[in-house]
This record gives C-alpha cells, structure tokens and sequence, in this order.
C-alpha cells in the first residue's frame, strides 16, 4: 500500500511539474521581446530564491546548504544553469519549437550518465520505452522540415545534455546524502543565479523593456515555474528513479503541442499527433517496467519438471 501510494503521489507531481512548466516555455517566448535571456533567467532564479526563503523561515525548516557543497554547485551549473541559459540563447537565435524540442533529448542523456554515474542498468522494457518515446519525439521535431538554425539547434541539444547529467547528479545527492528537498531547492535558485550573473556581463543584450507583460512574466517564470516547479521537480527526483524521472519531462514537449493548439490555435499535423502517441505509449512502458519484469521473470527462471504437467 505505501508504494503505491508513493507511485501516485510521484504521479502527481510529475503532472503538475510538467504542466507548470509546459506554460513557462510560452511565457518564456513572449518575453524575448522584452529582457535579454541571461537577464531573465538571473532575475527568476535571484526572485525565487527569496521566495523560498520566506517559505523556509515560515515553515521552520533548515536554511545551512546541504552537504557536500561540491555537489550542490555542480547540479546547479549543469541541471538549473546551464540548461535555462542554452534554451533561451536557442529562442533568440531563431530557434523554433520544434529546436526547443530538441533540449527534451534529455531522458535519453540522463538514462545514459544514470547507467554511468548511478549504475542503473536499463532494462528491456526501459529500452522499448526510450524506444517508442525516441520515434514520438522525431516524430514532434519532423527534422527533415529543417530544424531552424544550426546554432539554435546545437544550443538546445547542449541543453540537454546538460540537463541529463545535471539531473543524475540531483538523483545521487538524494541517494547518499538526503537533503532536505525545499532546502536544496532554494539553494539551487541562488546558485543558479550567481552561476548566470557572469553571463550578464560577458554577452551584450537588449535592454530591459518595462512593461506589464514582463511582470507578470517574470513574476510566473519565478514564482510558478522557478519556485514552485524546481521544488515539485526536486521532489520527483528523489521519489522515482533517473530513468523514471527523465522520461516524465518528455510531457512538457507534449502538452506544449497540445497548448499551442488550444491557446494560439496551431493545430497539430497528424504526424504530430502520431508523435504524441508514441511518447506517452513509451511514458507508460517505463513507469510500468518494474511491474512487467516482475510478471515476465517467474517464467523465466521456472522449474522445467513444473512445465511437465
């Protein structure tokens, strides 16, 4: 009983997480026009660190950094840095959704730096699922309708690669060292942010335009999908493992298709559609996968005098 509670309440974050994020990448865009990218991801990590810290203090909960510190900085600079930083240089450098998409590469990285890092093996069923869910994915970006620009393209792959390593590292953090989550979180958003401060300075960008529309942007990009999201995404982490977790974002390219089509009016193609299927047929197949090696493995080690009769 306390598993599958345990399977549903990570369900339920994982549904939330991706549907908060899914409406980031849309604020995300309409944003471009308004602060350069480095500005924006500095201001909503630098914003939701103080929101996190009111919450700590409120709640009584610890404000020490977890430990090791090491650690901590690296899944800052690869996993809740780097990550932001690529894609939204992939936004301003042409890139379309179908080049963003390319960044949701990442459970594929992460399955490979798990089996690497953590030494989690994948097994059939996780294969089948990376499977199906790699031949939706192609299906979503349609590369050979062209990828936008190259530079745009390659930022957002390195985008997930960044993400997937970060995210192995975020999962051995909670395997052998057990931070307080929403610690942990808040930590992250302060790193985050001195980790891009540099970038502020190095690259030139378009000066801030103020206006309502980058409030309330912003104000969701920190709150909602900073805040909020990076708790609930940390949470997750330390539920499920790697492989569970890193297939589980492959939802937010789908309900982006999905809010493109509702919101803006962007109907899918029926490729698309195709896309969307196969995606959640290999979502479904590696959240089972514990469940289907254990109905498979009895007849594979059966006695063969019990198959006699």
């Amino acid at each position: 009983m306390g598993s599958n509670q345990t399977d549903r309440g990570a369900l339920a974050l994982m549904v939330l997480t991706v549907t908060l994020w899914g409406l980031s990448w849309i604020a995300m865009k309409s944003l471009v026009d308004y602060i350069g990218p480095f500005d924006l991801v500095m201001s909503r990590y630098a914003i939701a660190f103080l929101v996190l810290v009111v919450v700590l203090l409120l709640t009584r909960q610890p404000l020490a950094c977890p430990r090791p510190y090491g650690l901590n900085v690296w899944i800052a600079i690869f996993q809740t840095s780097s990550f932001q930083c690529l894609c939204q240089l992939a936004l301003v450098t042409g890139g379309t959704g179908r080049v963003v998409t390319l960044a949701y590469t990442m459970p594929f990285w992460a399955a490979l730096f798990a089996w690497l890092i953590l030494g989690d093996r994948p097994t059939r069923w996780h294969t089948l699922g990376f499977l199906l869910a790699g031949v939706g994915l192609v299906g979503i970006v349609a590369p050979w309708q062209g990828l936008g620009s190259l530079t745009g393209s390659l930022l957002a792959l390195a985008g997930g690669v960044s993400w997937g390593l970060g995210m192995v590292l975020a999962k051995k953090m909670f395997q052998r060292h057990r931070p307080n989550v929403l610690t942990l979180t808040c930590w992250q958003m302060l790193l985050g942010a001195a980790a891009t401060f540099p970038l502020t300075l190095l690259f030139p960008q378009r000066p801030v335009v103020w206006a309502p529309e980058l409030f309330w942007g912003v104000a969701y990009m920190a709150v909602v999908a900073s805040a909020l999201g990076w708790w609930l995404w940390m949470s997750v982490v330390r539920r499920v493992s790697a492989m569970v977790a890193g297939m589980s974002s492959l939802g937010v390219p789908v309900l982006t298709v999905v809010l493109a089509w509702l919101l803006l009016g962007e109907r899918p193609t029926w490729l698309e559609l195709a896309g969307i299927g196969f995606i959640m047929g290999g979502l479904l197949v590696v959240n089972l996968a514990p469940a289907l090696g254990r109905r498979v493995r009895p007849y594979a080690g059966s006695d063969p005098k019990s198959r006699r009769g």
